[in-house]
């Protein structure tokens, strides 16, 4: 199998000209900044973007390229804390022997009840998400507190690499990423300041769980070292978890204290997972 066919280049230009056919992106500091990323190995590539725009505080991805043995994206565009639109999530790892994929529109404020997270878009979604069922089944067991950042759309897989498969991927990113365009398109600003500070804390709580359990970080410190793995998990990959808000790791997930005060290093403890999606057809959270 040529772990070729997922071109993650294709990903990120697809990106960067939706995003320009509909809205204005200004470069930011941090693209400069990160531009020039040498990997400790000297042969990974590293590639990197990042752009604000109206609406959107940050779009940024990370492209990494280990040739025939690894290829990874992160890519992510968060909202502006005005705009109650979900955070556009991409996720793609592949090596020779597996790929694994999260793609999801995640909702600031969860999706463990239909709710009002299940407005037009959504639903647009949902037949396109089981559309592609056949290629991305469900991944297997995943955490109770990874699925509580996951809509009902969320395609999370891991499956041999195959080009049918990758191609069937672009596809679907393409879909997901018009449809969140729609969103923000439609979205109109908050004018309740209430509303706009539980979406700036939604957005943190995110970054914060993310900049502290992403399953990525390994890598990072693998390639960069400890010190810039560090530096691009909070001022580039997760940026807005050191100035979003006050609160810590513990304050937004105190399940993860142990008696000393200090955090629980597993990876779960709430001790849940699931097997199979947790939604049912229509959206409406079956995992309980």
């Amino acid at each position: 199998m040529d772990l070729l066919s997922l071109n993650c280049d294709k990903f990120v230009q697809f990106a960067l000209q939706e995003a320009s056919n509909r809205t204005n992106l200004v470069p930011l500091h941090s693209q400069e900044r990160f531009k020039n990323l040498s990997t400790n190995d000297k042969k990974t590539a590293v590639s990197t973007i990042s752009f604000s725009a109206p609406k959107i505080r940050h779009l940024r991805s990370m492209n990494i390229n280990g040739g025939r043995t690894m290829q990874v994206l992160d890519l992510c565009i968060f909202p502006e804390a005005q705009f109650n639109v979900p955070i556009f999530c991409a996720n793609f790892f592949a090596s020779p022997a597996m790929s694994i994929v999260v793609l999801d529109l995640n909702p600031l404020h969860g999706a463990m009840t239909q709710g009002g997270h299940m407005d037009g878009h959504y639903e647009k979604l949902l037949p396109i998400c089981q559309q592609y069922a056949e290629f991305f089944p469900w991944g297997g067991k995943i955490t109770f507190e990874s699925v509580r950042f996951f809509s009902p759309v969320v395609i999370w897989s891991k499956f041999t690499p195959s080009l049918d498969r990758h191609e069937a991927l672009f596809s679907a990113f393409m879909e997901y990423l018009k449809i969140w365009f729609e969103m923000l398109e439609q979205s109109s600003e908050e004018t309740d300041p209430d509303s706009v500070h539980l979406n700036r804390q939604a957005q943190h709580r995110y970054l914060t769980w993310r900049a502290e359990k992403d399953p990525g970080y390994p890598l990072l410190k693998k390639l960069f070292g400890e010190s810039l793995a560090k530096d691009l998990v909070e001022n580039f990959l997760f940026d807005g978890v050191n100035y979003l808000g006050s609160k810590q790791f513990l304050d937004y997930f105190p399940e993860y204290r142990v008696s000393d005060g200090t955090l629980n290093q597993r990876r779960s403890v709430v001790g849940k997972s699931f097997e199979t999606r947790p939604w049912d057809d229509r959206g409406n959270f079956i995992g309980c």
